[in-house]
């Protein structure tokens, strides 16, 4: 009899123990199904942003943080205007020496004429220089519009955007100020080359004109004596 209630304990402890055994082995398992729904829910968020990033700009990130740094350089501006500082002399009192000597030296390496190869090249120029005239933006505004006008904002070749925008007078008077500066700018350096009628007519039409003029200006003088005798007919 003591050797039955001996063989009964053991098992009752053996199936205790498995029973332990697997309700650990499920805690296991429902906690590895746990990680892997949350590593799949993962995985697919980071899938989502990637292809959000990829689609925009390749440029966005610079952009946004010029975006960012105009935005507190419009807040540090106004800061100063309040409390009656000059901004632009308290921010050069920021700037360290090494930082100043950095700036120079960029400056220095950049070449502010690179040329250009066609009139695109010559028109991107124009607009560039023209841009980096303008006043500062507005980015309270920009969002603005941007959120108003939705897809039209940016518009595509299928967009209808007549009647969406509406220029105020300011951009306009901005505008008309930029056209009379260009025009008086011109005018300075862009002149009509004197005609003289006293001159030797040895071109048939004006291309012909600016050829013998480039000829001229290179092989003229060694040819001078050959076109005086043929000119005089006493070319050997």
């Amino acid at each position: 009899m003591e050797s039955d209630t001996t063989v009964e304990t053991v098992t009752a402890e053996g199936s205790k123990s498995f029973a332990e055994k697997q309700a650990e082995r499920l805690k296991k398992l429902r906690e590895l199904h746990r990680l892997r729904n949350e590593a799949r829910s993962h995985n697919h968020q980071e899938v989502v942003a990637e292809d959000a990033r990829n689609k925009l700009p390749p440029n966005w990130e610079n952009r946004k943080r010029k975006a960012e740094w105009i935005l507190n350089d419009q807040k540090e501006r106004e800061e100063a205007a309040k409390r009656g500082e000059d901004y632009n002399r308290t921010k050069l009192l920021n700037v360290s020496a090494v930082e100043a000597e950095r700036f120079e030296k960029q400056k220095k390496k950049k070449n502010p004429d690179q040329g250009f190869s066609d009139f695109e090249a010559a028109a991107v120029r124009q607009y560039n220089r023209l841009v980096k005239g303008l006043a500062p933006k507005d980015m309270e505004s920009y969002e603005e519009q941007k959120a108003r006008y939705g897809d039209a904002f940016y518009a595509s070749p299928n967009t209808i955007v007549h009647g969406l925008h509406k220029d105020k007078p300011e951009a306009i008077d901005n505008l008309v100020k930029s056209v009379e500066e260009q025009i008086a700018k011109r005018s300075k350096y862009s002149r009509r080359r004197i005609h003289n009628d006293d001159a030797d007519i040895d071109y048939i039409n004006e291309r012909n004109a600016k050829f013998n003029k480039k000829m001229d200006r290179f092989y003229g003088e060694h040819t001078a004596e050959i076109k005086q005798n043929l000119e005089r007919g006493t070319a050997v």
